[in-house]
């Protein structure tokens, strides 16, 4: 499924992070993109890069009636949409038992729900187009829980769970499915991009208010380059068979295939308890 020689890319969240150094790559390629912001201005200077090619959209995902327009935007201006990133969002920590009802929600809101309405919007144009690419940038929190992180990792689950079904349903329409997975990466995420409710509960000390607050301090010393972490997208994107899985960053990667083994050997062990919750064969 590669993408045209003169692909459009449609980038949420282009303000900073992986959405601005993406935006940055695609442009610097002479490719065409919309990117977007919450707040058209705040990516005012990335279409100055290229104002022929590059097309400045005001999104907050949350709103519908944002998304709707959006897209005509990107369709009227450059006629079609070969990328989709799905790159807002934010992060929101506390432990489990302290989570607060409208933040869980209003991350839901913005994570998942936003998410699957963009994409909805976005369908139509690749279906009819034969061809496209949806790239869904979770997190290692998609395929692992870490404390604090309960309703973070929630999101991304879904995400990830929802990415397997849409695979299955566009992937014969020519269209691929990526999740991208980083770990800790140099971004302002940490500053910018995460809300928490503080534990206050003590014996969650050890937990989810020391995860929180290693979190916080660690901000500007990761080891993930964003820079990097948008090639490996882009070279993800443009492969025969796009992967499913892109999991960014070594801390990520080892983690994550950590815990594949373990739960992968936790699974198999209990083979014989699983069947065994079938009818027998005489019987059916």
């Amino acid at each position: 499924m590669p993408l045209p020689a003169d692909p459009v890319w449609f980038i949420t969240g282009c303000s900073t992070g992986f959405g601005r150094e993406l935006a940055r790559i695609v442009l610097a390629r002479g490719w065409r993109a919309v990117v977007t912001a919450r707040g058209a201005d705040r990516v005012a200077d990335l279409v100055a890069l290229a104002p022929e090619r590059a097309l400045a959209v005001d999104l907050d995902v949350a709103e519908q009636g944002q998304i709707e327009a959006a897209v005509k935007a990107a369709t009227d201006r450059f006629g079609r949409i070969d990328a989709l990133v799905n790159n807002a969002g934010y992060g929101y920590q506390s432990s489990v038992e302290e989570g607060e009802d409208a933040a869980i929600r209003a991350q839901f809101e913005a994570n998942v729900f936003g998410l699957f309405a963009l994409t909805r919007a976005v369908l139509p144009v690749m279906r009819a187009q034969k061809s496209g690419a949806i790239v869904n940038v979770t997190s290692v929190g998609g395929l692992i829980g870490f404390p604090a992180s309960g309703y973070y990792a929630a999101t991304k689950h879904a995400v990830e769970g929802w990415s397997d079904s849409l695979k299955a349903e566009v992937a014969p329409l020519g269209i691929g499915v990526t999740c991208i997975e980083p770990g800790p990466f140099r971004t302002d995420w940490a500053g910018r991009s995460l809300k928490q409710t503080p534990s206050r509960i003590a014996d969650y000390a050890d937990t989810a208010a020391a995860r929180m607050q290693q979190t916080s301090g660690y901000s500007g010393q990761q080891a993930g380059d964003p820079v990097r972490a948008a090639q490996a997208m882009i070279e993800a994107v443009e492969r025969d068979q796009p992967p499913r899985h892109l999991v960014l960053g070594k801390f990520g990667h080892d983690a994550v295939t950590a815990r594949l083994t373990e739960r992968l050997e936790e699974i198999q062990s209990l083979r014989a308890v699983a069947l065994a919750a079938d009818y027998p064969d005489g019987e059916r």
